[in-house]
């Protein structure tokens, strides 16, 4: 590519420069070679691994912490009196603080672990709903993803409550000149995507989350697609509660967070009950422990635990900014590239700064299920379908899309390689 450095190879012992810029892609390959599965071929090509969205690929260091809490430290937690429990728990409580340590939050007690941000998000929406009453108002937005609306709609179904929804502009920006007439004294949640995971689409949330405080009403923010991408602490959201999933940020699959104001977590119902969770239990009934071991009945992913801490600390080596200033540029290459293509429809802002490291796109000759399909035969993974975003889908008139997104370790030559694919899978079709 013009003036592009095509040695990726890191020499020996090479350390990341301390500048915020992403122009050194010898830094950038560093990072990669901490990734195994970036150097396997699929179908005989070199790997192109564009589905981060969907789940990011996991650095050495999480791989061996996961095998070796196994190895070294397997027992359960909080309850044990022996060693490896201890071990355990430590190594479990060090995680939850390393999650509020890296979202600037200084009380790790506000840090609830989950299996992910799904269960997180169904622990907002369940456990507020008791406190919802008939005709009390649920605001979504047009973009949200089905772990963002389903969980609502059965809190509304359960206690009577109303579902509001904020529309898009044809751009895949929020129609915020609706928001005023929207929030009104019965709004209880505003619930929204910090980044879609369709349309990369970055909401203003501290902006939505002012105004709907100023109706009473609780803050919930996805931030499935942003945390790991781009600098975020949690008090300048302005949100009351936050969920995240350890595997798009380069660690464990089964592993999540909710995260929340004292006041927003204390509010809470639990929604899952056993062991763990409680403070007493008599044949007459139960009470619960303090917040967040409430939240947590049963055994949790321990493993996962153990190994999420080094994946936070390869983010802090690389530096937000430095990772956000690098999606920022593969995105505005993969916008450049495919708005090219004839014909081809690229959903979302055209300004790569008001967007997350991803791209989905429409092509009228093939059907985004062909595409996967056919890149994938060139060794590029992207994701195809409605990316659990039914609505949003409608909304924007296709079945489904193509989406290729990015992370720290995607290069502009695996952009031109996409490219390559999108043109031969024309091809094809005779497109």
């Amino acid at each position: 590519m013009n003036g592009r450095e095509q040695d990726l190879k890191a020499p020996a012992g090479a350390v990341p420069c301390a500048g915020q810029s992403s122009g050194c892609e010898r830094c950038e390959a560093m990072f990669r070679e901490r990734f195994p599965i970036l150097s396997r071929k699929v179908n005989g090509h070199p790997l192109v691994y564009l589905d981060s969205s969907a789940t990011a690929q996991k650095p050495e260091a999480v791989i061996a912490a996961e095998a070796r809490f196994y190895r070294e430290h397997n027992a359960n937690v909080h309850r044990g009196m022996h060693s490896l429990a201890a071990e355990a728990t430590d190594l479990y409580e060090a995680c939850r603080k390393r999650v509020a340590r890296f979202l600037g939050v200084s009380d790790s007690m506000q840090v609830v672990v989950t299996s992910g941000t799904t269960e997180a998000l169904n622990l907002a929406a369940l456990g507020t709903a008791p406190r919802l009453r008939p005709g009390d108002e649920i605001l979504v937005t047009e973009m949200e993803h089905h772990a963002n609306l389903v969980p609502w709609f059965e809190a509304a179904k359960r206690e009577g409550a109303v579902m509001r929804v904020l529309p898009i502009l044809d751009d895949g920006r929020l129609d915020l000149a609706q928001l005023p007439a929207l929030l009104n004294e019965r709004t209880r949640v505003v619930a929204l995507t910090h980044v879609s995971n369709v349309l990369g689409t970055i909401n203003p949330v501290a902006e939505v989350a002012e105004a709907a405080h100023r109706h009473g009403a609780l803050v919930v923010v996805d931030a499935a697609q942003s945390v790991g991408h781009m600098p975020l602490r949690f008090d300048d959201l302005g949100a009351d509660l936050l969920a995240f999933s350890a595997h798009k940020v380069y660690g464990p699959m089964g592993l999540g967070f909710l995260v929340g104001t004292e006041q927003a977590l204390a509010d809470l119902a639990p929604i899952t009950f056993g062991g763990e969770m409680i403070e007493t239990v008599t044949l007459d009934g139960a009470t619960w422990a303090e917040v967040p071991f409430r939240f947590e009945a049963g055994t949790p992913n321990v493993a996962g635990a153990a190994a999420f801490p080094p994946a936070l600390d390869m983010l802090d080596e690389a530096t937000l900014e430095r990772v956000r200033t690098h999606e920022i540029s593969v995105t505005a290459n993969a916008l450049e590239t495919l708005s090219a293509i004839d014909g081809m429809r690229v959903f979302g802002p055209t300004d790569a700064a008001q967007r997350g490291g991803l791209v989905s796109f429409h092509d009228p000759f093939v059907h985004p299920h062909d595409m996967a399909q056919l890149l994938d035969a060139r060794g590029v993974a992207v994701r195809a379908g409605h990316h659990c975003a039914q609505p949003l889908h409608r909304r924007l008139g296709v079945v489904a899309t193509t989406r290729a997104s990015f992370a720290l370790t995607t290069t502009h030559d695996e952009i031109d390689m996409l490219a390559d694919a999108v043109a031969q899978a024309r091809s094809v079709f005779g497109a």
